[in-house]
């Protein structure tokens, strides 16, 4: 297999280990994992099959689609299927206005453009799942979740 079939091998097991992990089962004969994939991606079966047969890549529109699903970013998507290396899609830098502390929920709505007439409802929302997950302005993990919220 040349550097091509390789890539294309490291990339279909990587997406097999996501499937995995987001509860589709690929294993067994009759799991119906692919088409569950499929169905849920909106894309079509034999799309994920030839992916998972490692015979081809899969297209934008689809990578898009299955990145959504299983929970990663299209960023990752490209860079892990070979089409494009890390630094051709550079991570945005750090907003310096908070110094890689914790974003505040109002912070995080103005950072991702929650339009005016949504954003008391995001920060309302927001303030209720970080009560409800612990996360308090003193934990370490705050300032991971600040840094990951402006990517």
């Amino acid at each position: 297999m040349g550097e091509k079939g390789s890539e294309m091998e490291r990339f279909a097991a990587w997406v097999e280990d996501l499937m995995r992990r987001r509860g589709y089962d690929i294993d067994s004969p009759r799991g119906g994992g692919r088409s569950r994939l499929a169905e849920d991606a909106g894309v079509h079966r034999a799309a994920v099959t030839r992916l998972l047969q490692r015979q081809s890549l899969p297209d934008l529109e689809t990578m898009r689609a299955l990145a959504r699903v299983l929970g990663v970013g299209l960023r990752d998507m490209l860079i892990q299927s070979g089409r494009v290396a890390p630094e051709d899609l550079p991570l945005p830098a750090a907003d310096e206005r908070n110094d890689g502390k914790r974003v505040t929920p109002a912070q995080a709505a103005e950072l991702l453009g929650v339009p005016e007439t949504h954003r008391r409802q995001f920060v309302e929302m927001t303030e209720m799942i970080l009560a409800v997950s612990g996360v308090r302005p003193d934990d370490p993990r705050s300032a991971q979740w600040g840094a990951s919220a402006r990517r």
